[in-house]
């Protein structure tokens, strides 16, 4: 089977090889996901319109168009996964041509892009040198980079391939802090980065970032790791599900999410006590399962 690596430093993954939809009598987008620079995916057809059908490593489908990718064969899909991959970490980060300020900038990335590190200590301190997907060398600052915790293997044998040396205390933290970090990041139908996520493009990102893939929509599906719990045993980095929606526990009654709220839109704090000023009636009533992978 055929892959390919996002070239864009964003890219739209389609339901369909189109990129609206009719839907109540209305011209919507057929967003489904996004790929983000240096992400693998496996091609499981071929081309049409201009749009290759595929599989994330974290399963899920549809139809990117074939210019925002570069073909590989599962040999050059697997060197690249090997290579040494890290995640840039900042709303948006340059590459550069030089190890300078004054470089001629070449990309610019959103946080969870994937870059191959050739040196991380460069012609000037401070500054890493980097290949990106389409094989271009230049450089970033070190301090945006951090390190690759989740596997993308899934492409080539169709499984899930999660971290399995999980510590739950360290773990929870550590999403909740990630999810924190896209407080004031507008809401994007089908978004999964910083110039827009939306509800399962937050948690699905901030656990991936972590080692654990979970489902990428707002449901608790089989063959992924989250299984239901009982409310009351709800712990930070947990899993609230509303119909269609679905946000992460931060501890005292609150929770962090991404919403499409007039007037409260974006990732944002809200709160299950009805007598927070945070507090969502119309959330806290259609709270309909909790979500945990311990």
């Amino acid at each position: 089977m055929k892959c390919a690596v996002v070239t864009e430093a964003v890219s739209t993954i389609y339901e369909g090889p189109f990129r609206e939809r009719e839907s109540g009598g209305k011209t919507v987008s057929a967003i489904s996901d996004e790929g983000l620079s240096g992400m693998l995916l496996a091609v499981t057809g071929q081309e049409a319109d201009g749009y290759l059908p595929v599989r994330t490593f974290y399963g899920y489908t549809g139809y990117i168009p074939s210019s925002d990718v570069r073909l590989l064969s599962p040999e050059e899909g697997k060197s690249w996964e090997d290579s040494d991959l890290w995640v840039t970490d900042a709303f948006c980060v340059d590459v550069l041509s030089l190890p300078a300020a004054a470089g001629v900038r070449l990309a610019s990335l959103f946080r969870g892009s994937l870059v191959q590190v050739l040196s991380h200590e460069s012609e000037e301190t401070g500054w890493a040198r980097i290949r990106l997907a389409d094989g271009r060398g230049g450089y970033m600052r070190d301090q945006y980079l951090r390190e690759k915790r989740f596997s993308q293997k899934g492409v080539f044998g169709g499984g899930l391939v999660q971290r399995e040396d999980i510590e739950e205390e360290p773990f929870r933290r550590a999403v909740v802090e990630t999810a924190e970090s896209y407080l004031g990041i507008q809401y994007r139908w089908g978004g999964r980065s910083t110039p827009g996520i939306d509800c399962s493009g937050l948690t699905s990102e901030c656990y991936m970032r972590h080692g654990v893939l979970i489902y990428r929509d707002a449901d608790i599906k089989e063959g992924y790791p989250v299984h239901e719990i009982d409310k009351k045993d709800m712990k930070p980095g947990d899993l609230l599900y509303f119909p269609g929606h679905i946000a992460m526990y931060v501890g005292e009654g609150r929770y962090i999410h991404s919403t499409g709220k007039a007037g409260n839109s974006g990732v944002v704090y809200n709160s299950l006590d009805p007598g927070s000023p945070e507090y969502r009636q119309d959330l806290e009533e259609s709270l309909y399962a909790v979500g945990s992978i311990f």
